[in-house]
């Protein structure tokens, strides 16, 4: 009779302890998921910033893709009952008391899978051009066309961008920013569009003009077929891949790669004097269209000798910090573009994939 009060207590105790730590899994989502987007969202940014610097001091880009993130939970619980005395003596028994004991473990075992970006991969994500359907989808997806051809062109039938860097550097041509002005008006009085048309079997981009609309100038749309030295004519035009078109029915544009844009964005880069004068990093004289508000620069970096305390991104690099500042949303957009350019380029046309892993929470 004396001992139904300490079982009674000792199942209590059992039921808090169970109940309390059972089911771990539905209420592991909500905070590894958003702990991990936010530690690799911050990690992708900065590991881009790291290899514009990298490119501006003609070091060797790296990058290491976050192939796959694995997270274990595993719960181990222990409870013990027992009852200590001697019992022997049926006539007087010695009883000293119940024993009981409890304990547990908690594991957290993360796995996280980097995959270097090397050999064939490298060389088809960042030395080659930009393919043209994504060049031309950005544009669709409401990307301005102007911001979309001065920074993934380095041709349009023959108008030749600017180049930046310590060789083969060039100014761009006079034409060139004209041209991009007038897809950029156009673009928004929907006097040319992008489409993608199948022709035998095969897709392929095309820019479609409407001159017919009473609120489009057509002094400018017939400007715009003069520097493309396309047929007046033509109510759409194929784009093709290549420096100089063949006939006056199709555009040829010669996209940049992936590491000719961040040669061009590491122009920017607020770099120290003292790099540039012991010819530790080349200097880049900016041309004056790129004061103009149609053209400004694409994004503005900033040094220091202390870390920042408002920044968008930072990194250390060679004793220096640099950074984006947060509230310079001009940069942020353009350096946001950069990040989504790279996705379309990581590892394209490659069969290999994040393998699909299931793993026990508990």
């Amino acid at each position: 009779m004396r001992a139904m009060p300490v079982t009674s207590g000792v199942l209590v105790f059992a039921v808090i302890l169970f109940s309390g730590c059972a089911g771990i899994g539905p209420r592991t989502i909500d905070k590894d998921r958003f702990d991990y987007v936010s530690a690799i969202s911050e990690s992708w940014k900065r590991q881009m910033l790291l290899n514009l610097l990298k490119t501006r001091y003609q070091d060797v880009p790296v990058f290491l893709d976050i192939a796959s993130v694995i997270n274990q939970y595993s719960i181990e619980q222990e409870l013990a009952v027992g009852v200590e005395g001697e019992f022997y003596n049926r006539g007087d028994p010695s009883f000293i008391g119940p024993r009981v004991g409890a304990g547990g473990r908690f594991a957290d075992r993360p796995t996280i899978t980097y995959s270097p970006l090397s050999g064939k991969d490298f060389a088809r994500s960042v030395m080659s051009p930009v393919p043209l359907p994504a060049i031309l989808a950005l544009i669709q997806s409401g990307y301005p066309a102007d911001y979309v051809f001065r920074i993934c062109t380095q041709t349009i039938q023959g108008l030749e961008n600017r180049r930046t860097g310590p060789i083969g550097g060039r100014k761009t041509d006079p034409e060139f920013y004209e041209l991009l002005q007038l897809f950029r008006q156009l673009s928004d009085m929907d006097a040319i569009a992008v489409r993608a048309r199948t022709i035998e079997d095969n897709r392929q981009m095309v820019i479609v003009f409407r001159p017919s609309a009473d609120k489009i100038p057509s002094g400018k749309l017939q400007r715009l077929t003069e520097l493309l030295g396309l047929d007046p004519a033509a109510s759409e035009v194929p784009v093709v891949r290549g420096r100089i078109a063949v006939n006056d029915k199709e555009i040829a544009i010669y996209s940049r790669s992936l590491i000719q844009v961040m040669i061009e964005y590491a122009g920017y880069i607020d770099v120290p004097e003292s790099d540039i004068s012991e010819g530790r990093v080349y200097a880049v004289v900016h041309e004056r269209a790129e004061d103009d508000y149609l053209f400004p620069p694409l994004l503005k970096v900033h040094s220091g000798n202390e870390e920042p305390g408002n920044a968008y991104v930072a990194v250390p690099y060679r004793d220096c910090w640099f950074w984006i500042d947060d509230r310079d949303l001009h940069s942020k957009a353009m350096f946001s573009f950069l990040l989504i350019l790279n996705s379309f380029t990581e590892r394209v046309d490659s069969p290999l994939s994040a393998p699909v892993i299931s793993v026990p929470t508990n």
